[in-house]
């Protein structure tokens, strides 16, 4: 008998120039396989086919994602030294400038012993140096959520575009707020002012500084709890751009009553004036729940919200109100992101575990009952007392070997846009980690030191370029990270309260909207149009931007 022939067979095959895709097939006999592991490549078995991973992986050539979160005896010295590096980077514009001149593009970095690129040392630098704004008059207004949008608005005068913040507090009101000044001053309006709180700037004057304007608050709504959750509901245009045609958020929910999800539909111009019903006329309640609603995100795909709570994650229907639960669990969920292929969701949970979900509506599982799965608890997130519960229960169409732990509750979720395989989470341990979703049980390949936190909710900020992190503290404290190094480049603080949710400017104002004003008062306020973010707490509201 002819023994069978093995062969290695390698072949580059171009699938889509310039981009290449290597396959090894082994072949015995008639049979042929893939080979499991390959360097620089992941598998998906649904498509059998390997994959390069995209790179360079955000802080892989580091070895701070080899760090651990225990704390050692030299916690207080780590924190002295990371306010001194902080100090150290504000203090190296000139040097920076002049090894450009000496190097070029590609300059030498003594922090970093190798070759760095001016552009990105240059914009840590502007990164710690923001300017940071206090608005007066929203002190005790205690801000839980935040979102800039641009809409138009409808006056007596006539009509026109401009920024507004909706914002919604823990007492459960809810406002529409103007950036800036344009158009006709509404009667009895509130007037939040700003005032310059911290300036990192050096050799430059408070008076040298862009100001950013006042904001107006013509009414608010007050509704049954608070307000858990803001997001704006976009859909794509033929050209790929968003188109943001309502407004979703949510209620926390109280001891007597649930949770519900409501929109605003801001397509048609809004009519900001004192008057309740003008600008609350759009609103609409979708769905009520006998729980507690954490979070939502939307679904543009399918145009339906996704929300967690303290019994699962259930889709909502923005049309009719239809709920359909797609994963049940004794553990809150407290925070959630949507991959971008819209398929599949990562639910947050308090237990600390972080769950991929299936959450498409497959019609053959319609009438029928969710999956259950049991998932092992890790040592260090057993409860104490209950050393014999060695997993926890959960009910969907979940996948479990993509489920990760943190050591406690999760706080936030956030995908990065670039490429969705990437996703932030921070914990209640204050842990901070960047994730490949593709390479999960390998661990962290990013983690981000400093983050204090032991039992807050609080929102990870990024910015629409996605270079930096920031995120506040228990300690009160801000803190700005690089998102691909995961070097610390500001730390202060200027509020005292805890920083819990952040909006970042989505984009550049132009001289005719959000930090546009009358011609009389543009020596008052300067144009703004640099990168800026908007800060919320229980200590009032902020405004930070950078040069």
């Amino acid at each position: 008998m002819p023994q069978p022939r093995g062969e290695l067979i390698c072949s580059l095959t171009s699938l889509h120039s310039p981009k290449y895709y290597l396959f090894i097939l082994i072949i015995i006999g008639n049979d042929v396989f893939f080979m499991a592991e390959l360097p620089g490549f992941y598998y998906d078995p649904e498509k059998n086919r390997y994959f390069p991973i995209k790179g360079p992986i955000p802080g892989s050539s580091r070895s701070s994602s080899k760090l651990t979160t225990q704390k050692s005896p030299q916690t207080t010295l780590l924190t002295q030294e990371r306010k001194s590096s902080c100090r150290k980077l504000r203090n190296s514009m000139s040097k920076l400038l002049q090894a450009r001149e000496l190097d070029g593009h590609v300059i030498a970095s003594k922090s970093h012993s190798c070759k760095c690129n001016f552009t990105e040392e240059f914009r840590k630098i502007q990164a710690s140096q923001p300017v940071v704004w206090k608005y007066r008059g929203t002190d005790g207004i205690n801000f839980s959520a935040l979102e800039q949008m641009h809409i138009d608005v409808q006056t007596e005068g006539g009509q026109y575009k401009t920024d507004v913040l909706l914002t919604g507090g823990m007492n459960g009101s809810l406002s529409f707020s103007e950036i800036g000044r344009i158009g006709q001053r509404f009667d009895g309006a509130l007037e939040w002012t700003p005032h310059c709180v911290k300036n990192y700037v050096k050799r430059k004057a408070d008076e040298q500084n862009e100001v950013p304007g006042p904001v107006y608050s013509p009414n608010s709504l007050l509704m049954s709890s608070s307000i858990s959750c803001i997001r704006k509901c976009s859909s794509q245009a033929a050209n790929d751009s968003p188109i943001v045609g309502h407004a979703l958020f949510t209620t926390l929910g109280s001891e007597t009553s649930g949770g519900s999800v409501y929109t605003i539909s801001i397509n048609e111009p809004l009519d900001l004036g004192p008057g309740i019903l003008n600008t609350w006329s759009s609103i609409e309640e979708v769905a009520s729940f006998k729980c507690t609603l954490w979070t939502a995100e939307h679904d543009y795909n399918r145009h339906r919200a996704v929300i967690g709570t303290n019994r699962g994650a259930a889709s909502v229907d923005l049309e009719t109100g239809t709920t359909s639960w797609f994963l049940r669990c004794k553990s809150d969920v407290f925070a959630q992101q949507i991959v971008n292929s819209g398929n599949v969701i990562l639910c947050g949970l308090r237990n600390g575990a972080i769950v991929t979900v299936d959450f498409r509506e497959k019609r053959e599982r319609l009438s029928s009952r969710l999956i259950k799965h049991r998932i092992p608890y890790s040592s260090s997130n057993k409860k104490s007392g209950s050393s014999n519960k060695e997993w926890f229960e959960l009910t969907g169409d979940i996948y479990p070997s993509h489920t990760i732990r943190m050591p406690r509750s999760i706080s936030c979720l956030l995908s990065l846009q670039f490429d969705d395989q990437y996703f932030l989470a921070s914990s209640m341990d204050g842990s901070m980690k960047l994730y490949d979703r593709r390479l999960l049980q390998r661990g962290a390949v990013q983690s981000y030191e400093g983050h204090v936190n032991s039992h807050t909710r609080i929102q990870l900020g990024v910015d629409p370029a996605e270079r930096f992190v920031m995120s506040g503290g228990e300690d009160c404290s801000l803190r700005v990270w690089s998102i691909k190094s995961g070097e610390l480049l500001f730390e202060d603080k200027f509020s005292d309260s805890v920083l819990s949710t952040v909006c970042f400017q989505t984009r550049k104002s132009s001289s005719h909207y959000a930090f546009g004003f009358k011609e009389e008062n543009e020596n008052q306020n300067k144009h703004q149009s640099s990168l800026g973010a908007w800060l919320g707490s229980r200590d009032g509201l902020f405004y930070m931007h950078w040069p």
